[in-house]
Protein backbone atom coordinates (compact mmCIF):
# COMPACT_ATOMS: atom_id res chain seq x y z
CA UNK A 1 0.00 0.00 0.00
CA UNK A 2 1.24 3.51 -0.89
CA UNK A 3 2.68 5.55 2.31
CA UNK A 4 0.42 8.69 2.96
CA UNK A 5 2.82 12.14 2.06
CA UNK A 6 3.01 12.61 6.41
CA UNK A 7 4.30 9.42 6.00
CA UNK A 8 7.18 9.55 4.11
CA UNK A 9 7.70 13.00 5.59
CA UNK A 10 8.22 11.11 8.86
CA UNK A 11 10.65 8.82 6.96
CA UNK A 12 12.74 11.40 5.49
CA UNK A 13 12.92 13.35 9.17
CA UNK A 14 14.12 10.24 10.68
CA UNK A 15 16.43 9.47 7.87
CA UNK A 16 18.12 12.69 8.12
CA UNK A 17 17.67 13.17 11.96
CA UNK A 18 19.56 9.61 12.45
CA UNK A 19 22.56 10.57 10.16
CA UNK A 20 23.46 13.73 12.00
CA UNK A 21 23.94 11.54 15.37
CA UNK A 22 26.35 9.67 13.46
CA UNK A 23 28.36 11.93 12.81
CA UNK A 24 27.61 14.76 15.09
CA UNK A 25 30.83 15.29 16.67
CA UNK A 26 29.35 17.79 19.98
CA UNK A 27 28.50 20.59 16.98
CA UNK A 28 25.13 22.33 17.43
CA UNK A 29 22.39 21.18 15.04
CA UNK A 30 20.64 24.29 12.82
CA UNK A 31 16.64 22.79 12.70
CA UNK A 32 14.88 24.22 10.42
CA UNK A 33 10.65 24.35 10.00
CA UNK A 34 8.58 25.03 7.65
CA UNK A 35 5.39 25.58 7.45
CA UNK A 36 1.90 27.03 4.62
CA UNK A 37 2.58 30.66 6.01
CA UNK A 38 6.37 30.93 8.07
CA UNK A 39 9.73 29.75 8.27
CA UNK A 40 11.65 29.02 11.48
CA UNK A 41 15.28 27.96 12.35
CA UNK A 42 16.83 27.20 15.76
CA UNK A 43 20.26 26.66 16.78
CA UNK A 44 20.09 23.08 19.41
CA UNK A 45 22.64 22.15 21.33
CA UNK A 46 21.89 18.31 22.03
CA UNK A 47 24.20 17.09 24.13
CA UNK A 48 22.65 20.15 26.84
CA UNK A 49 19.48 19.72 25.53
CA UNK A 50 18.62 23.60 24.96
CA UNK A 51 18.15 25.90 22.21
CA UNK A 52 20.65 28.85 21.48
CA UNK A 53 19.25 31.06 18.73
CA UNK A 54 16.33 31.13 16.86
CA UNK A 55 14.94 33.12 14.21
CA UNK A 56 11.37 33.11 12.42
CA UNK A 57 10.11 34.89 9.65
CA UNK A 58 7.15 35.82 12.78
CA UNK A 59 9.86 38.38 13.85
CA UNK A 60 8.25 42.35 13.00
CA UNK A 61 11.68 43.42 13.12
CA UNK A 62 13.17 41.47 9.89
CA UNK A 63 10.53 42.74 8.10
CA UNK A 64 9.04 39.47 6.95
CA UNK A 65 5.71 38.93 9.01
CA UNK A 66 3.63 36.37 7.50
CA UNK A 67 5.42 35.54 4.39
CA UNK A 68 7.19 32.22 3.27
CA UNK A 69 9.07 33.12 0.33
CA UNK A 70 12.81 32.66 -0.44
CA UNK A 71 13.32 36.53 0.55
CA UNK A 72 11.77 35.83 3.86
CA UNK A 73 13.93 32.81 3.88
CA UNK A 74 17.19 34.70 3.20
CA UNK A 75 16.46 37.23 5.64
CA UNK A 76 15.74 34.34 8.25
CA UNK A 77 19.39 32.43 7.23
CA UNK A 78 21.15 35.91 7.53
CA UNK A 79 19.46 36.79 11.18
CA UNK A 80 20.05 33.55 12.40
CA UNK A 81 24.07 33.73 11.57
CA UNK A 82 24.29 36.53 13.45
CA UNK A 83 22.96 35.59 16.67
CA UNK A 84 24.94 32.26 16.22
CA UNK A 85 27.99 34.20 16.36
CA UNK A 86 26.67 36.34 19.31
CA UNK A 87 25.62 33.11 21.53
CA UNK A 88 29.73 31.64 20.09
CA UNK A 89 28.65 29.07 17.51
CA UNK A 90 30.38 29.01 14.07
CA UNK A 91 29.99 25.72 12.79
CA UNK A 92 26.80 23.77 13.14
CA UNK A 93 25.26 20.33 10.93
CA UNK A 94 22.31 21.61 8.77
CA UNK A 95 19.35 19.67 9.84
CA UNK A 96 16.71 20.14 7.09
CA UNK A 97 13.87 17.56 8.75
CA UNK A 98 11.96 16.05 6.24
CA UNK A 99 12.07 19.11 3.82
CA UNK A 100 13.82 18.54 0.63
CA UNK A 101 17.01 21.00 0.02
CA UNK A 102 15.85 23.14 -2.87
CA UNK A 103 13.63 26.50 -2.77
CA UNK A 104 13.84 27.97 0.52
CA UNK A 105 15.46 25.76 2.48
CA UNK A 106 18.31 25.58 0.29
CA UNK A 107 18.14 29.84 0.32
CA UNK A 108 18.19 29.82 4.36
CA UNK A 109 21.30 27.61 4.43
CA UNK A 110 23.55 29.49 1.36
CA UNK A 111 21.88 32.86 3.50
CA UNK A 112 23.39 31.45 6.69
CA UNK A 113 26.47 30.41 5.01
CA UNK A 114 27.02 33.97 3.30
CA UNK A 115 26.79 35.69 6.77
CA UNK A 116 29.70 33.79 8.10
CA UNK A 117 28.28 30.78 9.83
CA UNK A 118 29.93 26.99 8.89
CA UNK A 119 27.17 24.56 7.95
Amino acid sequence: MALSKRELFQKRRMRVRNKLRKVNAGRVRLSVHRSNKNISVQLIDDLAGTTLASASSLEKDLGVVGKNNIEAATKVGTAIAERAKKAGVEEAYFDRGGFLFHGKVKALANAAREAGLKI
